[in-house]
Formats: C-alpha cells, sequence, structure tokens
C-alpha cells in the first residue's frame, strides 16, 4: 500500500515523526492553512482533547513563569487576548484583538516558511502563524513555531503599538535588503523579538516570544545560558540555532532602550 502524500515533512528526531495520527492531523491542519486565501479570516481548527489539554497544561505553567519573568509590556497586553485554559485559541478572534489594536493579523501557513518570506510580510501588517499543536509527549518544548508559540508567545506584544510598528520596520527593510543584510536582519530579530531579555525594576525580564511561549527556555535561561548585554552589532553577527535551547541571551538596559536601538538600526 503507498504511503499517503505529506503536507508536512518532520525530520527523525522531531516527537512527532513515528506517531503516524500526530503526522496525519499536521497534515490535515496544513491543508487548512494551504486553502486558506487572504483576507478571509483563518479557519477555525477543531482541537482535539490531547491538544486542548497540551494548551491547558502548558498555559497554567506559563503563567506562573510569566508573573515571576515576563516584561512589564506582556503582562500589561496580556488580558486584552482573553484566553482560557480549557480551550485553544482560534487565529481568527485573536487577529480580531491585533487588528483593532494595531491593524496586525495572524494569516496561517502550513508550516515552516523562509525567514525572508515570514520578515518581509511584517511590513504589510501580517504575521505569518503556525495552528498546529506541539507534540504531547514534549509539551514544555518544540523544535518548530506551533500555535502555543504564536499566540502566547508573540499575540500579547502585538497589541501594543511601538512593538508592532517595529515589526513593520523588520518587514520594511528586509525588502529593501540584499542576501547579507538579510542574515543579519533575521539574527537580530532572533535576539531582540524571539529571545530577547530586558532589565526592569533590577531585574532581568523575558522580552522574545521564544522565551515567553518556552516553559522549557523561561526556566532555565538564568541558570543555563550566558548572558551578555545586548548589542545589535554583536548580535547581527552571532549565529543561532533554533532547534536547541538557546546558550547565548543578550540583556537589553531595558524594553524602551531595546526598541529605540531597534528603531534606529532598521532605519538606518
Amino acid at each position: 500500500m503507498n504511503e499517503p502524500l505529506r503536507l508536512v515533512e518532520l525530520n527523525p528526531d522531531h516527537p512527532g515523526f513515528r506517531d503516524l495520527v500526530y503526522r496525519r492531523r499536521r497534515d490535515e491542519i496544513a491543508a487548512a492553512a494551504l486553502a486558506h486565501r487572504y483576507p478571509d479570516p483563518a479557519p477555525r481548527i477543531a482541537y482535539t482533547d490531547e491538544e486542548a489539554g497540551v494548551w491547558s497544561l502548558v498555559l497554567d505553567e506559563l503563567e506562573a513563569l510569566h508573573r515571576e519573568r515576563a516584561c512589564a509590556e506582556h503582562l500589561a497586553a496580556w488580558p486584552r487576548l482573553g484566553f482560557h485554559k480549557a480551550r485553544v485559541a482560534q487565529l481568527a478572534d485573536v487577529s480580531e484583538v491585533l487588528r483593532a489594536a494595531t491593524g496586525f493579523s495572524l494569516q496561517p501557513v502550513a508550516g515552516l516558511v523562509t525567514p525572508r518570506v515570514f520578515m518581509e510580510r511584517l511590513a504589510d501588517g501580517l504575521f505569518l502563524a503556525t495552528q498546529y499543536m506541539r507534540h504531547h509527549s514534549r509539551p514544555r518544548y518544540t523544535p518548530e513555531p506551533d500555535v502555543i508559540h504564536e499566540l502566547i508567545g508573540h499575540a500579547a506584544l502585538l497589541t501594543d503599538p511601538r512593538y508592532a510598528q517595529v515589526n513593520r520596520l523588520f518587514g520594511e527593510a528586509t525588502r529593501r535588503a540584499g542576501d547579507a543584510r538579510v542574515e543579519q536582519l533575521i539574527r537580530v530579530y532572533w535576539y531582540a523579538l524571539e529571545f530577547g531579555l530586558v532589565r526592569q525594576d533590577g531585574q532581568t525580564r523575558a522580552f522574545g516570544a521564544g522565551l515567553l511561549s518556552s516553559i522549557g527556555e523561561l526556566g532555565r535561561y538564568a541558570t543555563d545560558a550566558s548572558l551578555r548585554r545586548f548589542s545589535i552589532e554583536e548580535v547581527s553577527r552571532t549565529p543561532f540555532d533554533p532547534t536547541q535551547y538557546q546558550s547565548t541571551l543578550f540583556v537589553a538596559d531595558s524594553s524602551d532602550a531595546l526598541l529605540g536601538a531597534l528603531e534606529a538600526w532598521l532605519a538606518a
């Protein structure tokens, strides 16, 4: 019997690689994204009880960690999203909140897109987002962006006008850039908006979505990662591995200092 055509390819070390039920589910959600046509609302996914259970577990543990380690801007924006632990939030509903606040919307994609494509769409106020759930065997970490990363990590701060504008500036800069400059833009985005840290009230607080959406990352960075002072010159030449816990992170003096540095660099 022939193998079904797969829309989503997983690496052999992915926790769902040998789980045929999970792989069929990933293909099903990918097909919904591929059928979507902008500007229609993102398709609504009927999440399973198992997927809802992963969402509930992660949301419960992250909320406690956020109170201890998330930046003030994230904590202030979080209530705007109205998330419930009992059900997975839908991209379409969160997009309504974002559009009203900053003009951004979440557009579904089947899986990973190239960094250039992701960044360029930010210029239009479109944040390309996945809708699938990470594998239930590893709820505290995902090797690739999933719906938890998109919604818990990115969505709250995308309601903040200045943060949203910096995302747009990344998109505009990417459209003007050659390949070498795009590599710099990707690294700066990674170490600032995905894994950035800021100093607030004498403490180091998580600003990046990769930290804010990962129990594992948020719980370990203070003791296991090398923390350096944020410098765009340094981060723009520092490579990263998206499949592993981050060994090096950068700390800005404040969220205002971080966003100000990004605004100036992106306008250059």
